[in-house]
Order: structure tokens, then sequence, then C-alpha cells
């Protein structure tokens, strides 16, 4: 085979994959502010109150249910709260119960108190609350890019897969790969000391390809990680029969790491990116 040039490849990286989708995702947010929009409403009732406290318990008593919307208002979800919301208060640890309402009256105007929040509406420093927890849902949307940006490069590369007819498994584990193929890849999971998944997992006529994919739009310890990671499971998997490991890659990322993505270039024949992808490198490995 060719010997390819690494710093020629590296500079087809693209410099972004994502779309207009990417940044925020709005569907999902007025989803989310739709389930509890009849409480924000009623706590919109609140806002500019001269007596908010005594208000606020009037509230809960013909409302209870409008405790369910308190903890999107510091900008957390009901759902992302495991079991009770707990404060350390001069070294107690205070429980508050947001979905089945056990706490006193008191508990809650404690917490809004404390947090800051009868002073936001109360001094109108807002003026809606629907508003306002639309912008918090935007911000806490926007954690979510990390991994929206990883399924963007899965999606490319799965389509492409489709495309091809290829027959393949997402998100396959190694015990799963060696059950169904009768493939002992043992070497790739330290024997069974740790559970290694593999993107997509491709079976040919003779071979089974373990592809791993990911995009970095920027820099970090995690790359150079990455890049060791792969170069090791490289070298552990060439001794495995009927089998191939194949990583696909690409993002500016990279260039903040190039060093160790040159080792893991200079080993492992099947590494891509997408420019390859676009080349039809897949097509030449599969077909």
């Amino acid at each position: 085979m060719e010997r390819r040039d690494f710093n020629k490849w590296l500079s087809n990286f693209k410099s972004t994959i994502y779309g207009y989708d990417y940044y925020v995702d709005f569907s999902k947010t007025y989803i989310n502010i739709e389930k509890i929009k009849v409480e924000l409403n009623i706590m919109n009732s609140l806002i500019g109150s001269k007596n908010v406290e005594s208000d606020f318990d009037l509230l809960l008593y013909k409302y209870p249910e409008v405790i369910s919307c308190i903890p999107i208002l510091i900008g957390v979800r009901l759902r992302d709260i495991k079991n009770n919301f707990e404060i350390l208060d001069d070294l107690e640890i205070l429980s508050y119960d947001f979905l089945n309402g056990t706490n006193t009256p008191e508990e809650y105007k404690t917490f809004m108190r404390e947090t800051g929040l009868f002073d936001l509406i109360s001094n109108h420093i807002v003026n809606n609350l629907m508003d306002y927890v639309l912008g918090v849902e935007v911000g806490l949307d926007s954690n979510g890019r990390k991994n929206r940006g990883g399924r963007i490069m899965e999606n490319l590369i799965e389509n492409k897969l489709k495309e091809m007819k290829c027959e393949y498994t997402s998100q396959m584990k190694i015990p799963e790969i060696q059950k169904k193929y009768g493939l002992d890849l043992s070497a790739l999971s330290n024997f069974g000391k740790t559970v290694k998944q593999f993107d997509f997992v491709v079976k040919t006529k003779d071979r089974v390809y373990g592809i791993e994919v990911n995009y970095y739009s920027g820099g970090g310890s995690k790359l150079n990680e990455t890049a060791r990671s792969y170069k090791m499971l490289t070298e552990e998997s060439r001794n495995v029969k009927g089998f191939t490991f194949v990583w696909i890659t690409d993002g500016k990322g990279w260039k903040t790491a190039r060093n160790n993505l040159e080792e893991t270039f200079d080993v492992l024949e099947t590494l891509y990116c997408l420019d390859d992808i676009e080349n039809g490198a897949l097509e030449k490995l599969l077909y």
C-alpha cells in the first residue's frame, strides 16, 4: 500500500460538521417548557409582589403543584434531580423535595429566599417566568452540544454504511461481537477486565470490522488520551484473525494534538478522516 503523507492528510480535516440545529435544539426546549407552563404562569402572579413570602404561602396552599417548576428557575431540571435536592447550609444538609411536596411551606420559602428567587421575582428583575425559563433552557441545552457533536459524526458514518447497504450493528460490545461472530477478542478487553464498545461493527464475507468514530472541534488532553488508546487498540487487534480495527476521526482540534495522532497514523492503515470517506475509503475497504 502506498504510504500516506500525514501532513497532507491532516490538512484535509474539516473545520466544522455542525449544522444550524447543532447549537440549540429548540424543539426539545419548547417541549420542556410545555410540561411546566401552567405552573410557571401561576408563579407569574408573584412578579412585583410587595409581600412575596406571604403571597407564596397562599400560592402553595391553593396550587401546591407549583413547587415542580422551582428547580428550573435556578437552572436545574426536575428530571435531573435523582433524589431530593440537597443543600449544605451551615454544615447541615437540607433536603428539598420538589416532586412530591413533602417539605413545609417554611422550608420552601427558605429555599426561595436563600437562592435569591424571591428577590428575582418580587423586584421585577424578570417580567415573565415563561420567557425567563426559555432562556434558562437554551443555556442548559447548550451543554448538550458535546453529545450532539459526537452523534452528528456517527450519523454521517451510519448514513454512509446504509448507503453502502452494509451489514452493521451500532454500539456493540466485545462480548456481543464474540458471541455473534465467534471471534476471540479477549486481547482487546484486557482478557475480560474491561468492556470495550465499538460505535459500529460491520460484517463482510470474511471479516469483522470494529469502527470507532469521533470529531474534535477543540483541543485538550482527551485527544492525546484517545490517540494513545487507539494506538494500543491497533497493536492489540493485529493478531486477531478475521478482525480489523477502523478509526474515523476529524476536526480542527487535532491540530493541537498532531504528534500523538501521527503516531497512531503511522501504525493504523485504517485510520480515516471525512475526506477519505467522501473519496471512497470505506468502499475500498469493505467491498
